[in-house]
């Protein structure tokens, strides 16, 4: 059975700033750190990826980020499915969520599913590094 890998679809120019916004808004938090990814910008608590923010490609729409929430209990998973925007994607066993930007007004709620996934980042395990 062949794999199906995310599509990177170009992003607008539109998008390109609502991108930029928030990852400048997300840079300020404690313990963020960012790296170029694939045309994104993955970001990071500590050691954890939480997020992805197109820059040139995004994956799913050409509006949409990533989103990282691991095993949301039943009131965040009610939220998840109650949000069109939102939509659910299964990578390498943890939970990757999508969020469709589709105007400036989105980009409260965006800010918000950040905050969240960056909260959970903080409850995440941190897996040991391999030495080399």
């Amino acid at each position: 059975m062949e794999k199906r890998h995310p599509t990177l679809p170009p992003v607008s120019d539109e998008m390109k700033a609502w991108s930029a916004a928030l990852a400048s808004e997300v840079s300020e938090w404690p313990q963020v750190t960012a790296r170029s990814f694939f045309g994104l910008t993955a970001v990071y608590r500590k050691d954890t990826m939480f997020a992805a923010l197109p820059r040139t490609r995004s994956i799913g729409t050409a509006n949409s980020l990533v989103l990282k929430i691991d095993n949301p209990m039943p009131a965040m998973r009610k939220r998840l499915e109650g949000d069109p925007r939102v939509r659910a994607m299964q990578a390498k066993k943890a939970r990757w969520f999508t969020f469709e930007i589709s105007s400036g007004a989105d980009l409260h709620d965006a800010l918000d599913w950040l905050g969240r996934a960056f909260e959970m980042a903080g409850k995440a395990k941190s897996k040991p590094r391999k030495s080399i």
